[in-house]
């Protein structure tokens, strides 16, 4: 355990029992336990495997390279459309993981071999993402923006892209793709 990662457990009252399970199972695959985007981590040989996170109505173990397992007990769930690599094993009571216990095991297990082997997840390219108009403009306009762009890694690519595409009007994607035109001239992604 990393007592880093102790409030953690000890925040989210609606979960809580659910998560110390998830906790303890995660450990007693011999992963080590982290902190990654205010989630609890666990890690083989710093290689990232599961996280816990919490929402509103379900709890859940996200495998990052789930997409590359087995499934045989249909419980990997895509938690978007737009994820390509992670998957979910979701949660609303304590008595389920309990019941799991041994499956849940078996998906890190796998996972772990999965990350020894040095698996990769082959990723939609960006040139696959298609360019709000908005953004395509300026990005035409402006040849010191599109080399920036053009420079930012294939995720913050993706991310704004999806974020400036998610807008339904068009006088929306022109305010968003305005007010992040100077963290991408920085080489800066949409969360950094």
């Amino acid at each position: 355990m990393n007592p880093k990662a102790d409030w953690y457990f000890d925040k989210n009252e609606q979960w809580q029992k659910e998560i110390r399970q998830m906790r303890a199972i995660a450990l007693g695959c011999g992963l080590e336990e982290t902190l990654k985007w205010g989630c609890p981590c666990y890690q083989y040989n710093n290689a990232n495997i599961v996280l816990i996170h919490v929402f509103k109505e379900y709890c859940a173990f996200l495998l990052f390279k789930g997409v590359l397992l087995q499934d045989p007990n249909g419980i990997l769930m895509q938690q978007t459309k737009n994820v390509q690599s992670a998957r979910q094993i979701r949660f609303t009571d304590v008595k389920e993981l309990i019941q799991q216990k041994n499956i849940l095991k078996a998906y890190m297990y796998e996972a772990i071999e999965v990350e020894k082997a040095g698996l990769k997840v082959k990723l939609k390219k960006t040139s696959g993402y298609s360019i709000p108009e908005e953004f395509q403009t300026r990005l035409n306009k402006n040849s010191a923006l599109k080399k920036a762009f053009e420079a930012l890694t294939p995720g913050r690519q993706r991310a704004y892209l999806f974020y400036f595409g998610q807008a339904k009007q068009s006088k929306t994607r022109e305010a968003r793709v305005e007010k992040y035109i100077p963290k991408i001239l920085d080489g800066l992604g949409l969360e950094d």
